[in-house]
């Protein structure tokens, strides 16, 4: 890197000449490297005005212990683009990157880990203190993994803000917004039915429940019916279940109360097998007569809708399955510390031996599985802390009236409907790596509690008196400071504990007043928040949101750049992160945290599995980007990722990738090349276009040009990135390098020093342009591009001169442009047309099997007036010995020809092909095609009358007599024309 442009910068790239090859690894970390070194990632609020817009994107934080995979790549290339294209439109670009500590899923890792080296069986055996410094070095040595490898391709974050949730000011963030919520009510403590991980023990929200349909069984139990003395009968009530170990914790059997069979049942007892207990028979309408035998177990304790049952009927809870996924005392001294699924088995089996087994058969049913350690669930019911959702109105209606933009838009319905139907959060998570809930509670007696504050004691004895039950939390709270320092004021509650004393519950998030409530004697609570109450925050507390108005007022990061522009994310996290950053957006913003957000596919394999580890089709990024580049891998993957939709990945369109890259290295290594004798310097000058000089194939290219500008811009605008990489490889492989770099050769090997000086000049201005738009998905070889040509030369310092990054994007052609270049319409149409012509030349070959490096003569017979390159452009396209025209050609009997708006083009075969071999060759041909026409058509005709074959089978039948047919008629035609 030692080249220096004319303002005395850094080069990225050797002026001096392009490498025969391109070759990514000689040149990606190099220019990443220089990027860093420039300081070209970093956003600076202060460069923001009215004509420097700010665009902003939070990255979405991939688990600190993670490593890249191919759903990373997808989503942070699309990032990238979208932050390239800002740059280039002179917009102040801030791209904030970061990583989620991940509560679960990294304490499950560095557990695995502990117990591996034989330092732990549980968590317990180290205690907190000493747990969290293994999991803080495990961290600090795993955590900038996937940092690293989102460099390698080529993200451009402003890394000097980079960003961990654990980080000392954004967890005070974290327990302002927890205090703030406390304060108004929002957050309350209760004892609740939740969704219980056995593995990770603790609890999960609903959004963490994964259903997997399941092969399963569904158990007829009978348990035996009493009379009004509470004796046996002889009678049974048949219960029908999928979770037989869960019968041991049954309170009640419930039927429906419209349901004729049990009418007579209902207030009547049953005996509960295994556990000989009394319990009642009650009618709920809940319970689905349908299910099973129409009567069903009630167990409250591990079942939310029996649950329900529960509260309505006054039934009890008894615990059967703890929160390690064992049995409990409570299921009884046979059972009790066996694993549930252990349980179930030895349910089953005394069921069988007592005759209460009334049958087994096979239920296919839905099971609830965490989405963290992938077990199931366990409905447990558990003191947690919960959540009501703020702000839920304004941040429905914001997305319903498109004041943010979802793309695509059929995500509104999905994220409209979860909005309408919200259950409180369940935030608090019995782990210890993570947020640490910030409340603090004591029992007083009433008189110690007045030594602390008499003010205190009154509030406290009145909550006491008015509280409905000894456990019931009093919704009235009281400010108080314990340090008695100004503005250090804590939120406290009240709650009527055992033997006449009072629980003392205080949330703060200062410092000061937690140095002072455990001086005397306040223990913080134990758990911790979930994950995602963090991230709810992102967009803000990663720009160092305060929560004080007045010093973030004086945040010239937020003021810049919140809102952000545009998220990038997958739909699977709509109900986790998306929604709660919207309303903690205008709960402790006032405002939205994004304007646009693109909504991902999955990355499938070829086959449309979604890929896993298990299944062995997810391949290492990392190596193919050693492989094929990272550009390769970028540009191949938003090939094949429409808006919206699953991405079918497949190697070969990285593969493709690769080819696209060496296709456009070896364009520009052709142009550097028409000009290699030229000094060093003026290599890198461009020569102005001389409208009076342009071919109609220049006016083909630049209006080519200008149509995938408009294409490319319309696409963007709509967040259709595959489409954009479809018209750039459209444009560029095609349009630029298939036809015009072939027909430039006439002139750049043609006698005309002028009209090459013009041709160059148009192959520059098109390629100045390209690989601008070709910047966003291919940085690395774009760059070193713009440098090796010496594009750079000729822009500003900070608008192109130092990167390609910062350069102009092209905008389409105004009327001034098209009148200054001279452009015209016609001259444009009449080249499309003689490359048209030209395909049809080209057919002529094919359809006589005549070799494509066999010089031919061709016969032109114009049908509109020749540029005198016209010809020679066709002798290059055609790889013709010579074209030439005659406007009164008569040709010989049998001579192949092709017409359109050109002209008539005609192959004379004299000399050009042994025609009785040919005419062997086209015979055989012929009936062969003739042979499969009706092989399949009389295949066509059984499935028509048996009916029994698949429609998609019939369709490819179809095409491929469609198909035959058409060959039929080419070699027929061929035959005849050689028969004349």
């Amino acid at each position: 890197m030692s080249d220096t442009t004319a303002n005395g910068e850094h080069s990225a790239a050797n002026q001096a000449g392009l490498s025969k090859a391109y070759d990514p690894r000689a040149v990606e970390e190099k220019l990443y490297n220089f990027w860093i070194e420039q300081g070209l990632f970093v956003a600076d609020p202060e460069r923001v005005r009215s004509d420097r817009p700010a665009y902003s994107i939070v990255i979405p934080p991939p688990n600190v212990t993670g490593v890249l995979h191919m759903g990373h790549v997808l989503n942070n290339t699309i990032q990238d683009i979208l932050v390239r294209k800002a740059r280039m439109d002179g917009k102040e670009v801030l791209w904030l990157p970061g990583t989620d500590h991940a509560g679960i899923a990294t304490q499950a890792v560095v557990e695995k880990h502990l117990r591996k080296q034989g330092l732990m069986k549980h968590r317990e055996d180290l205690g907190r203190e000493k747990f969290l410094e293994h999991v803080w070095a495990w961290k600090h040595k795993h955590g900038g993994i996937i940092i690293q490898q989102l460099k390698k391709l080529g993200c451009s974050c402003d890394w000097t803000k980079e960003r961990f949730t654990l980080d000392r000011e954004y967890s005070r963030c974290v327990q302002r917004v927890f205090v703030q919520l406390y304060k108004k009510g929002l957050i309350y403590r209760g004892k609740r039915m939740v969704n219980w991980d056995p593995a990770a023990r603790t609890a999960l929200s609903d959004e963490e429940v994964e259903m997997i349909e399941e092969k399963g069984h569904l158990w007829h139990i009978k348990y035996p019916l009493l009379d009004e003395r509470g004796q046996l009968t002889g009678q049974y009530v048949v219960v029908a279940t999928t979770r037989p170990e869960t019968m041991l914790g049954d309170e009640a059997v419930a039927v429906n109360p419209d349901d004729p069979r049990y009418t007579d049942l209902v207030g009547r007892k049953v005996l509960l097998p295994l556990q000989n207990k009394h319990i009642p028979i009650i009618a709920d309408p809940l319970v689905d007569p349908k299910f099973g035998t129409g009567c069903v177990k009630v167990t409250p304790a591990h079942d939310p809708a029996d649950y329900e049952i529960a509260v309505r009927h006054g039934l009890p809870f008894t615990v059967v399955i703890g929160p390690d996924g064992c049995m409990t005392a409570a299921a009884g001294e046979e059972f009790a510390d066996m694993d549930r699924m252990e349980a179930r088995n030895a349910v089953v089996e005394e069921l069988t031996e007592q005759g209460l087994l009334l049958k087994t058969e096979p239920y296919i049913h839905n099971v609830g599985y965490s989405q963290r350690s992938h077990v199931p669930i366990e409905p447990l019911l558990s003191e947690q802390w919960f959540l009501k959702y703020p702000s839920v109105e304004i941040s429905t209606r914001a997305v319903e009236e498109s004041q943010i933009r979802f793309h695509p838009e059929r995500w509104v319905k999905t994220y409209a409907h979860w909005m309408r139907n919200l259950r409180d959060w369940c935030i608090s998570r019995q782990l210890w790596w993570g947020h640490r809930i910030p409340v603090w509670r004591k029992s007083f007696a009433v008189e110690p509690l007045r030594d602390v504050s008499p003010r205190l004691a009154e509030a406290a004895v009145s909550a006491q008196t008015t509280a409905c039950e000894a456990a019931a939390l009093n919704a009235v709270s009281l400010q108080w400071s314990f340090s008695g320092q100004p503005g250090q004021e804590s939120t406290c509650r009240f709650e009527a504990g055992v033997n006449g004393k009072i629980e003392v519950e205080v949330a703060t998030d200062s410092e000061v007043e937690t140095r002072v409530l455990e001086s005397i004697g306040f223990s913080q609570d134990p758990d911790v928040l979930d994950t995602w109450f963090s991230s709810w925050l992102w967009p803000f507390a990663t720009m160092g949101w305060t929560g004080d108005k007045e010093r973030d007022s004086q945040n010239k990061l937020l003021k810049a750049f919140y809102p952000t522009t545009d998220l990038v994310t997958g739909p699977d996290i709509i109900f986790f992160w998306v929604a709660r950053m919207i309303m903690a957006g205008y709960e402790f913003m006032g405002d939205l945290p994004f304007r646009n957000v693109y909504f991902t596919g999955i990355i499938r394999d070829k086959l449309g599995r979604k890929m896993s580890k298990s299944l062995g089709n997810s391949p290492d990024p990392l190596e193919l980007i050693d492989k094929y580049g990272a550009d390769a891998l970028r540009f191949g993957t938003m090939r094949s990722a429409p808006l919206g939709q699953d991405v079918l990945f497949d190697e070969k369109d990285v593969e493709l990738g690769r080819n696209f890259c060496n296709k456009l290295w070896n364009a520009c290594r052709f142009r550097q090349m028409q000009t290699a004798d030229a000094p060093a310097k003026s290599a890198g000058n461009r020569g102005t276009i001389d409208p009076h000089l342009l071919a109609n194939d220049d006016h083909w290219i630049l209006f080519r040009l200008d149509q995938a500008i408009r294409e490319i811009n319309t696409a963007f605008d709509e967040y259709r990135f595959s489409e954009v990489t479809t018209t750039l490889h459209r444009f560029f492989w095609s349009e630029f390098c298939d036809w015009y770099i072939e027909a430039s050769k006439s002139a750049l090997y043609g006698p005309d020093p002028a009209r090459k000086a013009n041709t160059i000049a148009v192959m520059d201005f098109v390629l100045s342009r390209a690989l601008r738009l070709l910047h966003p998905f291919l940085p690395f070889v774009t760059e070193e591009l713009w440098h090796g040509l010496g594009c750079n030369l000729e822009f500003p310092h900070d608008r192109g001169g130092l990167t390609i990054m910062t350069a102009p994007w092209p905008g389409p052609f105004t009327q001034s442009e098209i009148h200054q270049l001279g452009l015209d319409v016609s001259a444009a149409n009449t080249a499309e047309a003689k490359y048209e012509l030209v395909g049809m030349g080209r057919d002529l070959r094919r359809q006589f099997n005549i070799p494509a490096n066999k010089k031919l003569k061709f016969v032109l017979k114009p049908a509109c007036e020749l540029q005198a390159s016209d010809l020679d452009v066709m002798r290059f396209l055609l790889n013709a010995e010579s074209v030439a025209a005659d406007a009164s050609y008569v040709p010989p009997k049998g001579t192949p020809m092709a017409a359109n708006t050109f002209g008539e083009i005609y192959l004379p075969l004299v000399g050009a092909i042994d025609v009785a071999a040919e005419k062997a060759r086209l015979e055989k041909e012929l009936a062969k095609a003739r042979t499969e026409i009706e092989r399949i058509e009389s295949k066509l005709m059984q499935a028509k009358q048996t009916q029994k074959v698949p429609p998609h089978v019939i369709q490819e039948q179809q095409r491929r007599l469609e198909e035959w047919k058409a060959r039929e008629k080419r070699f027929a035609t061929a035959l005849e024309e050689l028969s004349c």
